[in-house]
């Protein structure tokens, strides 16, 4: 992947060192802490990931990705875990900078990345650190969400929070990206209190599974602004299957055609639902923010290298 990424090794004494090599990265300010377990396993409990992600007193990101060697002989398997310890099976960010680490490790236009939604795609882009991963076709039926009753109509379902007759927020679109996902067509996104609504939302009973939590603002010629309450993570910058669930969602109820520009908090994304296949196609900014080193006992960790020159590219170059 990079010489960054080395195996546990011999220190001077010729014990096994537990200090393990990781890289910090964000997709749009949607961070992550990546190890490579390709040929060194991995597997840490949910309460040491949960102390890793701690903002205050840990590395702190949203997700944990742990890249392994491919069951199926793809170029990687991507193992995902939230910040709280749960595992998730899509992580749209996550997956465009895996992919970029992949095809800089191989030399590669484009490289094959085995999730628990699936096999991914991932190719680069004429702009420096952009890639493009081609997310799949969306699940667009109740049972696929999955919802805990029968809707024949997912672009808009009976689902609302606040007073029966003056709702906070009602009637979502839902899809899934690998995960699912419901979203509120509003006129202002800053208008609501998310961090309060999304809790209560993300476990609503007609979610079995839980779900990611979106705010959507169509307010110009497929030109969306977005807030999401991400399953598991809290408020989040940016997230990759959100904005392709809100593509989607926008294109299917025609308040949007089949390519957008989704202006997350972090930056924009540029998402395409392809018409010939129904694939969605999502192209973004990755950034690596630093290399460090994390003693698997104690939990100590520290920076050992800068990441990305500055100034290099931006998210802007998304669009």
């Amino acid at each position: 992947m990079a010489a960054i990424f080395n195996p546990q090794k011999a220190n001077t004494t010729g014990m096994v060192s537990r200090r393990r090599p990781f890289l910090k990265m964000n997709g749009l300010g949607n961070d992550f802490l990546v190890w490579d377990a390709r040929d060194d396993a991995l597997r840490l409990t949910d309460d040491v990931i949960a102390a890793l992600g701690n903002r205050q007193t840990g590395v702190g990101f949203d997700q944990m990705i742990t890249v392994e060697r491919s069951p199926l002989g793809v170029d990687a398997f991507m193992r995902i875990h939230n910040c709280d310890g749960s595992q998730v099976d899509a992580c749209g960010n996550a997956t465009r900078c895996i992919g970029r680490l992949l095809m800089e490790e191989a030399g590669a236009d484009a490289v094959t990345i085995e999730t628990n939604a699936g096999l991914l795609r991932a190719y680069s882009s004429k702009l420096p650190r952009t890639i493009t991963v081609d997310m799949g076709e969306p699940r667009l039926l109740w049972n696929q969400i999955p919802l805990a009753e029968e809707f024949h109509d997912t672009r808009a379902i009976e689902l609302q929070i606040g007073p029966i007759d003056d709702p906070i927020l009602h009637t979502p679109s839902v899809v899934n990206m690998g995960n699912p996902h419901a979203i509120f067509w509003v006129d202002d996104v800053e208008a609501y209190d998310l961090a309060t609504v999304g809790p209560l939302l993300e476990h609503h009973p007609i979610f079995p599974e839980g779900a990611n939590i979106s705010l959507a603002d169509v307010f110009g010629r497929n030109e969306i602004r977005v807030k999401v309450w991400e399953r598991g993570a809290g408020l989040t910058r940016a997230c990759g299957t959100a904005a392709c669930a809100v593509a989607v969602a926008a294109a299917r109820d025609k308040r949007a055609g089949r390519t957008s520009v989704i202006h997350l908090p972090g930056g924009p994304l540029t998402i395409e639902w392809r018409e010939s296949d129904d694939h969605v196609l999502m192209t973004g900014a990755t950034e690596i923010e630093y290399e460090g080193e994390i003693d698997l006992e104690t939990l100590d960790w520290a920076r050992t290298a800068a990441g990305d020159p500055a100034n290099d590219s931006s998210p802007e170059a998304a669009q």
